[in-house]
């Protein structure tokens, strides 16, 4: 906004101008009015002088700073933060035109305000970055004009920052799993039944009214002649991966992000999950190469080198390569594992092509194949055709929906979990199978 002057006059000066115009047009027929435009004209002219003086006599009567997050959360509301103080010795009226980033592609932004004298004031505005990447800020300007509103001066502070935009971080809060129980179902999480138990035996405690009567260990109670329960918990340390599909059938977008960036949200988030249940938590991306490889740990800095990696997760427009996938995670993936792949098939041909090295992973490891559904086309098909076109658009869509359904079942023929989801829902109904599987003890 380089085109930014140090003042401005003020559309009431004009707005003035224009009635005195039009009262010496209308002095032709009523003269009067000549000499009570003259008039107006010399008062015009006192007053804008009045309020230049008013405005600009004294340096830094207006004091501001831009307090800007560390970093950015992609897809979240990201709050600035602007403290404004007034050294003027009266009440000022403030338009502030932040020069926010051109990502978002806002050529308009301006706050309106007015602050007492001698006064400090925090203005607040949100904004909603879709792309991971840096996001530079120009100057913070702010025009001060007093009650007359004739004159503007601007301030500008804050020249040139820049904030990184890193994966949905703020999501990580919201999907705290540490108390699940109690506040799960809030954010559409789903208790799951413990089908058996696991192989990790705890301790032997006494029996409490709701204890699985199967899990009675009579031998203890012998002994202590009361009924003893045998406890177990999940087993820990077993490896998760979240494995994310960047080719181009992932940069189709959907309100305002794309499918990868709704698949990196929720590595993140699911890898937090993965290590508050004490799992280790790794991921890789994959389409013409093997890139972005956090190997699978649970140590104190793992989520931050899950953060630095998915941050650097960009789509290359290839096709992507599944047979190099498998190769990768044979050759470095030794241990069973939960592989947790984030993709898109579109069709049941484009699942076919890739079968046989599903398949081939799913004998060594855990597999669930995440995919999603077209909103776009639940939207047509739920709309009703009025016409021969809109029909025809309605049977194909209809189709493709019917086509991912089909894809589901193939998948389940040969002991391949999957997830046929939302953007939107992405992250809960990932979070709910991670769960299921554990609860069920599958892994």
């Amino acid at each position: 906004m380089k085109f930014l002057k140090p003042f401005y006059i003020q559309p009431r000066f004009f707005y003035a101008g224009i009635g005195i115009v039009m009262l010496f047009a209308l002095s032709y027929f009523i003269p009067i009015l000549f000499n009570i435009a003259q008039l107006s004209i010399l008062v015009l002219v006192l007053l804008f002088l009045l309020d230049f003086l008013i405005v600009f006599i004294g340096k830094n009567k207006i004091e501001a700073t831009r307090i800007l997050p560390d970093k950015f959360s992609n897809g979240d509301k990201n709050q600035i933060i602007l403290n404004i103080n007034n050294n003027y010795s009266h009440t000022i009226f403030l338009e502030i035109i932040d020069e926010i980033p051109e990502q978002f592609q806002v050529r308009d932004f301006k706050l309106k305000d007015a602050i007492a004298s001698k006064n400090l004031k925090t203005i607040t505005y949100h904004l909603k970055p879709t792309e991971r990447g840096e996001y530079h800020f120009g100057s913070l300007n702010v025009y001060a004009s007093s009650i007359l509103k004739l004159v503007a001066k601007r301030f500008t502070f804050n020249s040139g920052a820049m904030v990184p935009t890193y994966p949905g971080f703020k999501q990580l809060k919201k999907f705290e799993l540490l108390n699940i129980n109690q506040n799960a179902l809030e954010y559409g999480l789903k208790k799951v039944r413990r089908l058996g138990h696991s192989m990790e035996f705890e301790q032997i405690k006494d029996y409490v009214l709701g204890d699985d009567l199967r899990t009675i260990n009579w031998k203890a109670t012998a002994k202590k002649n009361q009924l003893m329960v045998n406890q177990f918990q999940d087993e820990k340390s077993q490896p998760v991966y979240s494995i994310i599909d960047k080719g181009r059938s992932m940069k189709m977008p959907f309100n305002g992000l794309s499918l990868l960036d709704y698949a990196i949200n929720s590595s993140l988030v699911i890898s937090n999950v993965v290590l508050k249940k004490h799992d280790k938590a790794g991921i890789l991306s994959f389409s013409k190469r093997i890139e972005n490889v956090v190997v699978a740990e649970r140590r104190s800095s793992q989520m931050q080198l899950i953060l630095e990696a998915l941050y650097n997760v960009n789509t290359d427009f290839f096709e992507s390569d599944f047979s190099r996938l498998y190769a990768s995670i044979k050759r470095h993936i030794t241990n069973r594992s939960l592989i947790l792949m984030y993709t898109n098939f579109e069709t049941l041909d484009g699942l076919e092509r890739q079968l046989p090295y599903l398949k081939a992973i799913a004998k060594s490891h855990l597999l669930v194949v995440i995919f999603f559904k077209n909103t776009e086309l639940n939207q047509l098909i739920n709309h009703k055709a009025e016409t021969i076109e809109k029909v025809y658009d309605k049977v194909i869509a209809e189709k493709f929906a019917f086509e991912k359904r089909l894809i589901v079942n193939e998948l389940k023929k040969f002991g391949i979990y999957s997830i046929l989801t939302t953007p939107e829902q992405l992250t809960i109904d990932t979070i709910n199978k991670y769960l299921e599987i554990k609860a069920r003890g599958l892994l």
